[in-house]
């Protein structure tokens, strides 16, 4: 929690332990939720570990990132750490799961839709915007001006020709 000291992975690692992580053949750490799994890395700087990271597939399922949120802020409290979002630029607690969910989904449909990746591609397939879309009311609001200008120059002719 303190800025500056040294961070005690063994004691996360020992939390994570408790809580269910196991390692792959690979050597990544997998911590099993409810609602699926979660990857366990190690951030390093300058070859020491300054963090543990959690990694979330991307998808369009937000009851993991939700769930992981909530989980690491327990975690993180229970290790007298802080739980930290990058892309939020922030310290969380398990109030921000929302938040962090919005994120995420943007994060994903971008992958999806700009970069093709499969597994975010899901999220990317948002479901229509209910109602008449704007380019539509644009589109109807010319025709019934052009419609009202058609019967005025209609009606002025008429009182000319009679």
């Amino acid at each position: 929690m303190v800025p500056g000291t040294p961070y005690d992975s063994a004691r996360v690692d020992a939390l994570l332990a408790e809580r269910g992580a196991t390692a792959r053949p690979d050597g990544v750490r997998v911590w099993r939720l409810k609602h699926g799994d979660v990857e366990v890395g190690e951030l390093r700087e300058g070859g020491q570990v300054v963090a543990t990271e959690l990694r979330v597939p991307l998808s369009d399922k937000m009851d993991l990132v939700r769930e992981v949120v909530e989980e690491g802020a327990t975690l993180a409290q229970a290790a007298e750490l802080r739980l930290v979002d990058p892309q939020l630029g922030r310290q969380l607690s398990a109030s921000d799961s929302g938040a962090v969910a919005d994120q995420f989904l943007r994060t994903a449909r971008y992958a999806g839709e700009m970069m093709g990746l499969s597994e975010a591609v899901a999220a990317s397939y948002a479901p229509p915007p209910e109602g008449i879309s704007s380019g539509a009311k644009v589109v109807m609001g010319i025709g019934a001006f052009l419609i009202g200008l058609y019967f005025l120059v209609d009606l002025l002719l008429s009182g000319l020709g009679g």
